[in-house]
């Protein structure tokens, strides 16, 4: 079997702090099954970050990896002429660079660490980047669906999102709200949390969702899953995302690993 892990930022900080090197997390991945890697940048910084190690590490342990280059929600305010001018010429070069999205970005009220209407000017520029430079992006939102999906549906509706717009990331919303993504093209992102005993709203999200558009994520460092949790979290654990989905859609553990697998390559157009 092989795992792909969508999203892991492998370059935080907390693994230094534990002492466990990218080496480290690639050859646990690699006895895990898990050969291809997507590390998202949320950050001019972070952006940087995960295109170093998508570069540095691609192939150690027989892991592929990718990037992402994006501002997430808190770091909205940190936007100016220079992150943009960064933003376009990465994703310019983003064969070579190994970029598969825009991402994260999006809306998060939950912490309100930039001001809502920086937050969606933001979002709107980059969207109309993802679409200007036909690019998937990957969607953060927390405690901001009825906003995000305002602009998303006025994007839909004036035909500036792509055929398959993106992912929504560590989705936390509704049931009504990832079907009306999931028509819009959007596939839906489960991480550790739909693990988590007391979490209802998500397996219900998972049971609404359609095979072909379920990709799994560990969001490594956080969000560890069952029967890890309260440990740091790493992309070998991402099967333990992958067997909950399993259950949960009553196929086996082989059938859940090829189909989100599947998924992921045609998320990011990767063969």
């Amino acid at each position: 079997m092989s795992f792909f892990d969508t999203h892991a930022h492998i370059y935080d900080r907390k693994y230094e702090s534990a002492g466990i090197t990218a080496e480290d997390i690639l050859q646990s991945c690699a006895e895990s099954g898990v050969n291809r890697i997507l590390i998202p940048g949320y950050s001019m910084e972070s952006s940087k970050a995960a295109v170093r190690d998508a570069a540095q590490y691609n192939g150690k342990s027989g892991v592929e990896l990718f990037a992402s280059v994006g501002i997430h929600p808190h770091e909205a305010k940190t936007y100016n002429s220079e992150v943009e001018s960064y933003l376009r010429d990465s994703i310019e070069h983003r064969e070579e660079l190994r970029i598969l999205a825009i991402g994260e970005i999006g809306l998060d009220y939950y912490y309100d660490l930039s001001e809502r209407s920086v937050q969606r000017e933001v979002f709107e520029k980059q969207l109309l980047m993802a679409y200007e430079y036909d690019i998937p992006f990957i969607l953060h939102e927390r405690d901001a669906t009825g906003d995000c999906l305002d602009i998303l549906r006025r994007f839909y509706k004036e035909g500036n999102l792509r055929k398959t717009p993106g992912v929504c990331h560590c989705c936390s919303c509704s049931v009504e709200a990832s079907q009306e993504l999931i028509k819009m093209g959007f596939f839906i992102g489960f991480d550790g949390p739909l693990t988590f005993k007391n979490n209802k709203k998500t397996p219900e999200v998972l049971k609404a969702a359609p095979l072909d558009r379920i990709v799994i994520e560990t969001d490594s460092p956080y969000l560890t899953p069952e029967p890890n949790r309260g440990n740091i979290n790493e992309p070998c654990h991402v099967p333990y995302v992958c067997a909950k989905v399993a259950e949960i859609k009553g196929i086996t553990l082989e059938e859940a690993a090829s189909i989100t697998y599947d998924n992921g390559n045609r998320l990011y157009e990767l063969s």
